[in-house]
């Protein structure tokens, strides 16, 4: 009797360790799933118009996402985009949470996803101009004197590569479908526009004054072959936009977590402030995008 009483207890007692075993597996797998999921929504992913040399661009985003992560305890994330285009669709799908736009692809994320805010700016971006630049050997002193020669913007979707210098030769009377010595070029970045220049592929191009003026006081353009010769008048520009999921998937109150760690950025965060151009950053909203968007549409470049 006490055999088979025994017996029994070893038997019970290895079905009770098969069951933990079995739980604690699933307890494993299930415990590893949720870690997975929380991770991967932990991932705060910021993005940048690709509007300059891609090395510089990176380092300048990495220095950004680090300074958030220390700032706001998240894990950030920056993730390249290959073009202008590309950056508003990612925005738009969710996957990049916070992004430095130019005006015009910043109101084109914004029809695309309501309630986007612009929440950050430089200061330099409530004034911001593009300058028209020339061979320096060629007699071309206005924007008339583009008749006839050849021309390259930036990226069809940048504000100040392409839709404002577009909107300031228009009122100068020049039709750059039609004026030019051939279509228009679209060089794709502002860098690539300035060396375009001064390699003697094109007469004439605008991009945006801030990489011109890092370009002469870095050297990397020749001045001696490229002149500016127009500065356009003011108008609003870059930004940094927050996608409407962000308080859904990070919780309450992280909109304002982000928007005030960038808020927080001085000049001791020489990184940022050196690739940026600037000594701090300021708030900004969407109304004050109104007159991109509004050009943008009369130029038909948004709905």
């Amino acid at each position: 009797m006490k055999k088979w009483f025994s017996a029994l207890i070893v038997v019970l007692l290895a079905f009770s360790l098969a069951a933990c075993g079995q739980a604690e597996k699933k307890e494993d797998k299930g415990t590893k799933e949720s870690a997975t999921k929380t991770t991967s929504k932990e991932v705060f992913k910021i993005g940048a118009i690709p509007d300059q040399n891609a090395a510089d661009l990176s380092k300048g985003m990495g220095a950004v996402a680090n300074y958030l992560s220390e700032k706001t305890g998240m894990k950030v994330e920056f993730v390249p985009s290959v073009d202008y285009a590309a950056l508003v669709t990612a925005f738009q799908r969710g996957d990049i949470h916070l992004a430095w736009f130019g005006g015009l692809t910043s109101v084109q994320a914004r029809n695309l996803v309501p309630g986007a805010e612009s929440i950050v700016q430089r200061p330099r971006d409530a004034q911001f101009h593009s300058v028209f630049i020339a061979q320096s050997s060629l007699p071309i002193n206005k924007l008339q004197d583009l008749k006839g020669k050849s021309f390259t913007f930036g990226s069809e979707s940048s504000t100040s590569g392409h839709l404002m210098p577009r909107y300031y030769l228009i009122e100068a009377g020049i039709d750059p479908n039609t004026d030019f010595n051939g279509k228009p070029n679209f060089s794709g970045s502002h860098d690539t526009t300035y060396k375009l220049v001064e390699s003697g592929a094109f007469n004439a191009g605008a991009l945006n004054e801030a990489v011109w003026q890092a370009a002469v006081k870095d050297k990397k353009v020749d001045t001696n072959k490229v002149k500016v010769f127009y500065t356009t008048p003011p108008y609003y520009d870059y930004n940094f936009m927050i996608n409407s999921n962000v308080e859904k998937v990070f919780g309450k109150g992280t909109n304002q977590k982000v928007k005030s760690a960038l808020l927080s950025i001085t000049t001791k965060q020489k990184e940022i402030t050196d690739f940026f151009q600037t000594d701090k950053f300021i708030e900004t909203k969407n109304k004050n995008y109104d007159k991109i968007e509004k050009v943008a549409k009369q130029l038909k470049m948004v709905q």
